[in-house]
């Protein structure tokens, strides 16, 4: 009983903060729209029904989630060298190091989107420097320029995880591996690389998730031409007060980000369980 009551407080936070507001999502995503109010009398599946069969929402869905899993996949190129050098370097530039891959948190995702549009603007300093050599311009604001600014914004949560998982493993096991006669690669494929799985599923995860559910970035990168189901789902709640379709489309982001989330899990549970 003490132990419930510990957990009591965090309990509260979740069903108040979590639990309740996806049930009114549901709920709502069930309701009958209106055009005079939030929803109408009685309940549909009409709007199920509509977002899983036209052509135009699937497509949003695709997109949205190849979006997410390019980032995600760049992410973890880009991040894992750099979570094995910040984990394994002793250089007493170890802190800086560390400073940098957190500093791009401290700034909005405004002013960083911004940033990139400056950036990659048709006259900006990109095309400028190529330019300077002949090419371009090229157009960046656009499903290019979104990848780059998600990549650029998520990167950070997909190189903490890795470090803490890569500090956990002990360093001798790598040089145990050299000194049996395994190759570089054939130590960092049967050997780091397995034992950093608890981390790369973590980024994985956190990455893919807050890429799928990214809303300024697509908005303001995409130029008006990158549409997302995130900046759909706001356009139907804030534009046409269409709350119970909005919810419709965000249950069904939700649920399939979940289930390849969930497939994940499953392709990765050999490796977890050979780490423990």
């Amino acid at each position: 009983m003490r132990r419930w009551l510990l957990a009591l407080p965090a309990l509260l936070m979740v069903v108040v903060f979590v639990v309740i507001p996806y049930l009114n999502i549901v709920v709502m995503s069930f309701r009958t729209p209106s055009a005079t109010a939030i929803h109408g009398p009685g309940f549909t599946i009409a709007n199920y029904a509509r977002a899983l069969t036209d052509s135009l929402y699937l497509g949003l869905l695709a997109d949205t989630l190849l979006y997410a899993l390019a980032t995600t996949s760049i992410s973890l190129v880009l991040a894992f060298p750099v979570a094995f050098h910040l984990a394994r370097t002793e250089s007493r530039w170890r802190g800086l190091l560390y400073a940098g891959v957190l500093s791009p948190l401290l700034t909005g995702v405004v002013i960083r989107c911004f940033g990139w549009i400056i950036l990659l603007a048709n006259d900006g300093l990109v095309n400028q420097g190529l330019g300077l050599f002949g090419l371009g311009p090229y157009r960046f604001i656009n499903g290019v320029g979104v990848t780059i600014a998600l990549v650029h914004v998520f990167l950070p949560f997909m190189i903490l995880p890795i470090m803490n998982a890569i500090q956990s493993v002990d360093p001798h096991l790598a040089e145990a591996a050299r000194t049996l006669g395994a190759s570089g690669r054939h130590t960092f494929f049967h050997v780091t690389l397995p034992l950093a799985v608890p981390g790369i599923q973590s980024g994985v995860v956190l990455v893919f998730v807050l890429s799928a559910s990214a809303y300024i970035i697509p908005m303001l990168l995409g130029g008006g031409r990158v549409q997302t189901l995130p900046t759909v789902v706001v356009q139907q709640l804030m534009g046409g007060l269409l709350w119970p379709f909005g919810a419709t489309l965000a249950l069904i982001l939700s649920l399939t980000a979940l289930a390849i989330i969930g497939v994940f899990a499953a392709l990765t549970r050999p490796s977890m369980q050979r780490v423990r």
